[in-house]
């Protein structure tokens, strides 16, 4: 049985939303995410669950992360927003969270204050029944206080971020066991160059991904994470033909993960 295969919502660009939706059904897929502060959730989510298009998660903000780990008003309004975002997926029922621990090369350290706001927002998460999924960036001690410090903690694998922030370190094989969610995207694995492709269209060794899934037991959602804008790449394509190439590769990524798992 081949897996439920996702794309992210305005991949493409900007498009109204019905559009989006008839391009993700006649392409195959039947699963999306979008941002925990879209401001039009009120009209979008109706509109995909009408269509037989599950919302599997919300990404979180993460535009100023780091203040998380900060003893300010920024760091406290982060911290709200998290937990807005949180409430967001219990409203609309969707049932995880995606979020950053942290981003750049530099970020605070882990902390006592950040300590405090993450289990905030884990408890409130428990109390609401949704899932949080940490994202790996670049920070491998951040996963690794995330997992260690809240048992209900999942994880979400970009495979796209590990090939181009993390070069040579492998998440799967240490967190994998948690799995959750996916955010699949293909690069050139030039160190910090997040390019968002369509799978098979850059450097990524997407064997290596199929393997790493598979051994994994993960049976849920294939999610692309693309951003056409990213590259110059897509730059002529039109939406009818990014939805179909997008379509394909994670069709051919399917079936590599059900053949490594025989």
């Amino acid at each position: 049985m081949s897996a439920k295969l996702g794309i992210n919502l305005n991949c493409y660009g900007p498009l109204p939303v019905d559009e989006q939706i008839g391009l993700m059904k006649r392409n195959g897929f039947e699963a999306c995410f979008t941002g925990s502060e879209n401001r039009d959730l009120d009209s979008i989510i109706p509109a995909l669950r009408a269509a037989g298009i599950s919302c599997d998660n919300f990404h979180a903000p993460f535009d100023k992360i780091n203040a998380i780990w900060k003893d300010s008003e920024t760091g406290e309004e982060m911290c709200a927003r998290l937990l807005r975002s949180v409430e967001a997926c219990a409203r609309y029922e969707v049932p995880a969270l995606v979020v950053h621990l942290s981003s750049g090369l530099t970020p605070p350290h882990v902390n006592d204050i950040g300590c405090e706001r993450w289990h905030k927002i884990m408890d409130l998460a428990d109390g609401l029944g949704v899932a949080v999924c940490y994202e790996n960036q670049r920070m491998l001690s951040n996963l690794a206080f995330a997992f260690e410090e809240f048992p209900a903690a999942r994880f979400c694998w970009d495979c796209g971020h590990e090939f181009c922030f993390t070069p040579g370190r492998h998440y799967m094989p240490l967190f994998g066991d948690k799995l959750s969610a996916l955010h699949i995207h293909d690069n050139h694995r030039v160190f910090n160059g997040d390019d968002h492709m369509i799978p098979g269209d850059a450097d990524i060794d997407f064997g290596y991904v199929a393997a790493m899934i598979a051994g994994s037991g993960y049976e849920g959602t294939l999610m692309l994470e693309l951003i056409r804008k990213k590259t110059d790449f897509y730059d002529d394509w039109t939406a009818e033909r990014y939805y179909a190439h997008a379509a394909e590769a994670a069709g051919k990524l399917s079936a590599a993960i059900a053949a490594a798992s025989l």
